[in-house]
């Protein structure tokens, strides 16, 4: 049991799903696990455990940003001795050729700045998805109908953002989405000797403008749940 995660050691699987709503955690863990035990309700962040093809799986939800899913990733790596987090969320698509319900597979997190900040200095540290995950994911994606790009993301750490001319930078350089959370996801997993990868949905668009509404964003991304779990275990 942590501060934020009411669960007792051996109620965290050794692999861990991430998306950032609680509520998408509760989805993903109702349609996709037998045995589901909810083992977190700490601050309304809900976390269930269950089995996955004789698999032990966790769905913990991380919340919003980076320095959120920092505490939730530290105390999960350092507490549970959790060794792959695979974060399932959403993100805005930044090229044309990346439309609503693609998938992103996230090789790479550009950020401006991280909660790992401080540590790094003056280095501008890469941070970069697990290869062999990021490997597997693409092999399995091929059986699904969904569109899946493979590439660098924005994690950002302003939703309303307005900085249009960074978001000009981005997109010319090649950046596929932007969201929240992962730059700091992989600095902790490779800090940590982890496996981390993040899977994303695209839920809106900023050179369309098209968007989800929030209901689809909680429960309609199964195809990135499946991607993600067969990654992780076959």
């Amino acid at each position: 049991m942590t501060v934020h995660i009411g669960a007792e050691k051996g109620e965290i699987a050794d692999t861990v799903f991430m998306p950032g709503d609680p509520l998408r955690a509760k989805w993903a863990a109702s349609s996709f696990l037998e045995n589901v035990q909810e083992v977190n309700t700490v601050r309304g962040m809900l976390g269930y455990t269950g089995w996955w093809k004789k698999n032990k799986v966790t769905f913990q939800g991380s919340r919003m940003g980076m320095p959120s899913l920092s505490i939730y990733v530290n105390e999960l790596i350092r507490t549970f001795k959790v060794k792959t987090l695979i974060r399932i969320g959403s993100a805005g698509g930044m090229q044309e050729s990346v439309k609503i319900r693609d998938i992103i597979l996230a090789m790479t997190a550009t950020s401006i700045s991280t909660p790992s900040s401080t540590i790094f200095k003056e280095v501008n540290f890469a941070p970069s998805a697990d290869f062999e995950l990021l490997k597997k994911a693409h092999e399995v994606s091929t059986k699904f109908k969904s569109t899946v790009h493979i590439g660098g993301i924005y994690s950002s750490d302003t939703f309303y953002d307005e900085r249009a001319d960074l978001n000009e930078i981005m997109t010319k350089h090649g950046i596929l989405a932007v969201e929240m959370e992962t730059a700091e996801l992989y600095n902790l997993a490779l800090r940590y000797n982890c496996r981390a990868l993040s899977i994303l949905t695209i839920s809106d668009h900023l050179v369309s403008g098209e968007a989800l509404p929030s209901s689809e964003r909680e429960s309609s991304f199964s195809e990135m749940v499946e991607i993600a779990l067969e990654a992780a275990f076959t």
